[in-house]
């Protein structure tokens, strides 16, 4: 019976994710909200919880309470052997990862990208620059930039590796993902803005060198970024 508790709970939580009824950043409702909600008990409660966050639809802050993240995107990313992100030792390693794909990514952008790629990546650019204080439009906004640098290298492959990865492989740091009162999110926020920008005005002047180091930079900082915020 608790079993089919947590079941039910658990997909009320999911549906409302996926559903958009609870936004990326946004805080779900507290333990006790939802046992009187539900009438459930708490370990009901924070079984469905657990089972969230094991989906890489939940993170919880000891403390703070439970937050949404981005849900993972349908298609290719539910391809068989897909690995869920949740941990945060899988963002390490989804960084890693990246830092891989996506320096030599940079690199073939700025030879290969026609006029039509670049234009899409600015705009990528520039609607991530518009998403300040918005933190469902700037995780979407940062993966299609990432994506429209995919594109621009011209090898399909690149586009399909991140198309299939999502939205769920733009880790951000807490104070980037929740509205805060944190004096330090505007400064994180501009130095992402600062990043991108150097990406993409290296792809743009055909620098495939500067491209990569920019682009390294970037994801070197997105770890330092990450690592700083969960131990904060």
């Amino acid at each position: 019976m608790s079993r089919n508790l947590t079941a039910d709970l658990a997909a009320d939580l999911r549906n409302r994710i996926v559903d958009g009824a609870i936004q990326p950043g946004e805080k779900l409702p507290s333990e006790n909200t939802l046992i009187s909600e539900f009438g459930v008990s708490r370990t009901v409660v924070r079984s469905a919880l657990t089972r969230l966050q094991a989906e890489g639809l939940v993170e919880t802050e000891r403390g703070r309470g439970s937050f949404a993240l981005t849900p993972p995107a349908e298609g290719p990313s539910q391809a068989p052997g897909t690995r869920p992100v949740s941990s945060m030792e899988d963002r390490l390693q989804m960084l890693d990862f990246r830092v891989g794909v996506e320096t030599e990514a940079a690199s073939l952008a700025a030879r290969n990208h026609t006029e039509r790629q670049l234009k899409a990546a600015h705009g990528a650019l520039e609607q991530f620059i518009a998403s300040a204080g918005h933190p469902a439009h700037s995780m979407k906004a940062d993966f299609e930039f990432h994506r429209a640098i995919a594109a621009a290298t011209g090898n399909p492959f690149y586009t399909d590796c991140i198309s299939a990865l999502g939205q769920t492989m733009i880790t951000m740091p807490r104070p980037r993902l929740v509205t805060t009162e944190d004096q330090d999110s505007p400064e994180r926020f501009a130095e992402v803005v600062h990043e991108h920008t150097s990406i993409y005005t290296a792809i743009s002047e055909g620098d495939p060198v500067a491209a990569a180091a920019a682009m390294r930079v970037h994801l070197n900082n997105s770890r330092r970024r990450f690592t700083g915020s969960a131990r904060s």
